[in-house]
């Protein structure tokens, strides 16, 4: 425990300084907590990355809601009180395991291309992607399926009316609550972004131009009315009527091309989970068009049959081993991944203990094979920026995972006039140019190519573990490109290292994704560990001065423990991420 509290001073002198993300989009990082361990209740635990938002939670489970009824509950308010990610305007993926059913269930809510979107609606007349249309015009933004998703959520699997549910919500928006560190210090460095739209700029500063200072009260009055209209009329409050409206005059005022049509038409989609195993643990993660569940199940295949507990955490040899299968998986990524609905995704193949086999033969343990010498799978065995995560589970053991964006912080900056929410610039999320790497810097195909109706892939990973056949982890992250790599070293910690849940998503993080060819350390590891990976042949900084200068991610998550104990922790990596429970 001791070196640990070290680790975590080294990690929180070195990020407090740090402002960039791998994302390139994100917000800079502030670490406050250098404690490892849990909180720890035993009736419920909201963990998100905002106070609260988790206190909205905590509210509804107190009032005898159900897990779903809280992470409901949490994901509205999270639009009022962390509007760089959490929204109305975005979407997501809502993973959960529903006790009484001994079911999981994955609700697909992610944005979908409007009905007028073509693949080459984003290049100009050379050919070339227009990457200021792409990610901050009003071509930029899906059509939003937030609350298709949460009221669908509530509706099948949810104990509470929705009004109930909306109620912290709603009174956040309307009498306001004391504007935070972080979203004070977020609205600093991005107001630029949205002063450059006059809603957005109305909605979020003072007449004339200031911020509100930490403490000061932040009322939102026009989300307000439509977080009222939705709580009464359920999403019909959405994506009909006044706000559907406002909505589509907003993109006929900016030249946006989605439409009333496009809005009715817009579902949300129940899917099958993906399912694998690692040792005594069962996985349950999400489906495409998320492709962080496919590569999740892909990497512990593979990494399951070394004896990576010997190696040591964190070692060189650790991370070459997690290194060599994260190159791999985003490498599959870039070809085989996108919407089922549209293209054939080969799940069983990717996901198959068979294909993890060859990729391990292929790793050379002593020495790191260049990027340029990997590619996507020829063949399969046959078949038969900003973001954010919020994690629930009750005394019954109900879980949720919950990961929900509009992709930027605060999506494309601009806002729906007298409705109060941002847009997203998903459509980035497609593929514009096949072979032309996105802003988080991921290659894809023809697989994730733009077509009306077709939702974009998504690194989104929300993912639920179960222990010796019962409920055990909920856990997810936001992070762009480097969702995926996140969840995999947070379970690994826990599955492999027998780490506590705080233990487990604190300790310093690596990241790679294929292309570019660079392995991404967070401060905390030490010299002698990169110099042995410099050494193998990895693209990784030497000096612990000039460390990669960022963060991997804010894993908050939620460990049920046999004898009843529920263990939540919110990673430190995040200003305001609060783990909730009574």
């Amino acid at each position: 425990m001791y070196v640990l509290r070290s680790v975590a001073l080294v990690l929180a002198a070195l990020w407090a300084v740090s402002g960039a993300s791998f994302a390139n989009d994100a917000d800079p990082i502030i670490i406050y907590d250098t404690q490892f361990h849990p909180e720890y209740a035993r009736n419920g635990m909201v963990v998100s990355q905002e106070y609260y938002a988790s206190q909205a939670g905590l509210e509804i489970l107190r009032a005898g809601g159900n897990a779903i009824d809280a992470a409901v509950a949490t994901g509205f308010a999270l639009a009022v009180t962390h509007p760089q990610a959490g929204n109305l305007g975005g979407g997501g993926f809502f993973l959960a395991y529903i006790r009484e059913e001994d079911r999981v269930i994955a609700i697909d809510y992610r944005e979908m291309a409007p009905s007028a979107a073509h693949r080459d609606m984003f290049l100009n007349e050379k050919g070339d992607v227009d990457n200021a249309k792409a990610r901050f015009s009003l071509h930029a933004s899906g059509v939003p399926g937030t609350v298709m998703g949460l009221t669908t959520a509530l509706e099948k699997y949810g104990t509470l009316p929705l009004a109930r549910v909306m109620a912290p919500a709603i009174r956040l928006a309307g009498e306001g609550f004391p504007m935070t560190w972080g979203l004070y210090d977020s609205l600093g460095r991005y107001q630029k972004r949205l002063k450059a739209d006059p809603v957005s700029g109305k909605n979020y500063f003072k007449a004339d131009g200031s911020r509100y200072a930490p403490d000061e009260i932040f009322k939102q009055p026009d989300l307000a009315a439509t977080l009222r209209l939705i709580a009464e009329n359920g999403a019909k409050g959405f994506y009909e009527g006044p706000v559907a409206d406002k909505l589509v005059a907003a993109m006929q005022a900016g030249g946006g091309i989605m439409t009333h049509e496009d809005l009715k038409n817009y579902k949300a989609v129940e899917r099958e989970p993906i399912f694998g195993t690692y040792d005594n643990y069962k996985v349950a993660t999400m489906p495409p068009p998320s492709s962080g569940g496919v590569h999740v199940i892909e990497m512990l295949n593979v990494l399951e049959d070394w004896d990576l507990k010997s190696l040591g955490h964190n070692s060189a040899a650790y991370i070459h081993r997690l290194t060599e299968t994260m190159k791999y998986a985003y490498a599959d990524r870039s070809k085989y991944l996108g919407d089922p609905d549209f293209f054939p995704v080969p799940v069983k193949g990717l996901t198959s203990k068979e294909y993890a086999d060859t990729i391990r033969a292929k790793i050379n343990l002593e020495k790191a094979t260049p990027s340029t010498e990997i590619g996507p799978a020829p063949s399969l065995p046959d078949e038969s920026h900003d973001t954010t995560h919020f994690s629930v589970v009750d005394k019954a053991g109900n879980m949720v995972a919950n990961t929900y964006t509009l992709n930027f912080t605060y999506g494309n900056g601009k806002s729906v006039a007298g409705a109060g929410f941002l847009l997203n610039n998903e459509m980035d999320d497609f593929s514009a140019k096949p072979g032309t790497p996105n802003a988080f810097g991921l290659l894809g195909g023809e697989a994730n190519a733009i077509e009306p109706g077709k939702r974009p892939l998504s690194s989104m990973t929300p993912t639920l573990l179960f222990k010796d056949g019962q409920p055990f982890m909920a856990t997810g992250s936001p992070g762009g490109s480097t969702i995926i790599t996140v969840v995999l070293q947070s379970v690994l910690n826990v599955m492999e290292f027998d780490m506590n849940v705080k233990a487990a998503i604190s300790v310093p993080r690596i990241h790679h994704q294929w292309f570019p060819d660079r392995l991404a350390m967070e401060p905390g590891h030490s010299v002698d560990t990169r110099r042995l990976l410099g050494a193998m042949g990895h693209q990784v900084k030497m000096g612990e001065t000039d460390a990669w200068d960022g963060v991997l991610g804010s894993a908050q998550s939620i460990i049920l423990a046999p004898n009843g104990i529920i263990m939540g922790a919110a990673d430190p990596r995040r200003p305001g991420s609060t783990a909730a429970g009574y």
